[in-house]
């Protein structure tokens, strides 16, 4: 791998205006609920972003145990990441062979299983993709209730529950029968004031973003969609001083008012089908995707409609990752870059891996966390002049699920092969 070098003056200077970047990004751009460390798809603030004071460790060994606090055998398979919620974590799983998808809660500190939820049985849909789950969409929590969302009986159904498994509502949001492939369901529900907010896009009459009230499960407002097969999970961020809810697909990249439901701007541009979630700064908003063009597009975020740049770069399936004026992106065939946002402009780019990705990068401790599909975790330095790598380690053999970090452990949901079966973990990496 190539690693370019600067002198060590203009290094500190760089890495100093880095962080002040870092911190002005997480602070001002998003505003997150009180929920927890890590409440939803995207993390407290919606993008990917850990906390300021998580210490990441950089070294462990999933054979010997060395560095891992915990390995827990989760039931079933799914691709959401987890959340947390007091010393409680709650993720989601589908069980093919009981025809189950349901809730788990597993104990922050030793990693016990809790218990198991059953939310739906025997309804799940008859064919996906062979990457995809029936369990993708990760969990969200409001600081009072947790929301868990599935494709389930032909339909997207949204569940209430408390932190003690008790089930306050259950809603069906939408018809969901795609007829022209059947590739399943991945957009995770998202916390907005007082609603939670559920993308449901597919070739069908009921395509649309959904709102509803958190306490109640009533429905407040639907955007129509257009009938179009689209994966992504929407996102609400503060740019230029409005709330907006951001999405893209069906070639456009679009923006709503997250409170009312109604169109604020959008843009002709991205491609059909998208399954990243957009990322920004204070200017911009971008998205990467690849079916059937593939590209990554970047937009003016003050509602002028303006595409800013493009290029022919596919995150397909994984999302991208911004930092103030710059943006990181690992490619489907395992190239990393670093662009300058302002107009593009590749920084630097290397590869990493042969490819094959799912899970989305995450920004902890000034270091980029990625994890491909053959189970390799890769940590760089999130700097945008040059690459620097920091460890490559082997952690199973399949990661699909985005790796969360929380105070001083990484969190990777991953399958070992075990006797001809893929078994699933989750893992806590550190003290």
């Amino acid at each position: 791998m190539m690693k370019h070098s600067n002198p060590p003056t203009n290094r500190l200077c760089l890495i100093a205006t880095l962080w002040l970047s870092l911190s002005a990004g997480a602070v001002g751009l998003a505003q997150a609920p009180e929920a927890g460390p890590w409440p939803q798809w995207r993390g407290p603030t919606s993008d990917n972003h850990a906390a300021d004071d998580v210490v990441l460790p950089r070294h462990w060994d999933l054979r010997t145990g060395e560095g891992i606090a915990w390995k827990t055998k989760l039931p079933g398979r799914g691709h959401s990441t987890p959340i947390f919620v007091g010393d409680a974590i709650f993720l989601t799983t589908a069980d093919v062979d009981a025809g189950t998808q349901s809730v788990l809660e597993l104990e922050a500190g030793s990693g016990k299983l809790r218990r198991e939820m059953v939310l739906h049985r025997g309804t799940l849909p008859a064919r996906i993709h062979p990457n995809n789950s029936h369990a993708s969409p990760s969990m969200a929590y409001d600081g009072e209730r947790l929301f868990a969302s599935f494709h389930t009986d032909d339909a997207i159904v949204l569940t209430a529950l408390s932190t003690d498994g008790s089930q306050l509502w259950r809603k069906r949001v939408c018809e969901f029968k795609p007829s022209s492939f059947q590739f399943g369901y991945g957009a995770s529900p998202i916390i907005e004031g007082d609603l939670v907010i559920v993308a449901a896009e597919y070739d069908g009459k009921e395509s649309g973003i959904y709102a509803l009230d958190r306490a109640s499960g009533e429905r407040v407002w639907k955007i129509e969609r257009p009938a179009n097969l689209n994966f992504a999970s929407p996102i609400v961020t503060t740019i230029a001083g409005e709330r907006q809810l951001l999405i893209a697909g069906a070639e456009t990249f679009a923006a709503y008012d997250p409170l009312k439901g109604r169109l604020l701007w959008q843009v002709r541009t991205t491609t059909e089908a998208i399954c990243g979630t957009v990322v920004w700064d204070d200017r911009h908003v971008m998205v990467s995707g690849g079916n059937p063009d593939a590209g990554t597009w970047c937009v003016a975020a003050d509602g002028t409609q303006r595409l800013m740049w493009s290029n022919r770069v596919m995150c397909y399936e994984q999302s991208l990752l911004a930092i103030k004026n710059f943006l990181f992106a690992v490619a489907d065939n395992g190239v990393a870059y670093c662009w300058r946002t302002q107009d593009g402009k590749e920084m630097w780019k290397t590869r990493l891996f042969g490819g094959g990705i799912s899970a989305s990068p995450l920004l902890a401790n000034g270091h980029v966390i990625v994890a491909t599909q053959r189970g390799e975790v890769f940590l760089f330095q999130a700097f945008p002049d040059r690459f620097e790598s920091l460890a490559e380690i082997q952690t199973g053999d399949s990661i699909f699920a985005t790796p969360v970090a929380v105070e001083n452990r990484l969190y990777v949901r991953t399958g070992i092969n075990e006797s001809g079966r893929r078994q699933e973990y989750l893992i806590a990496i550190g003290p």
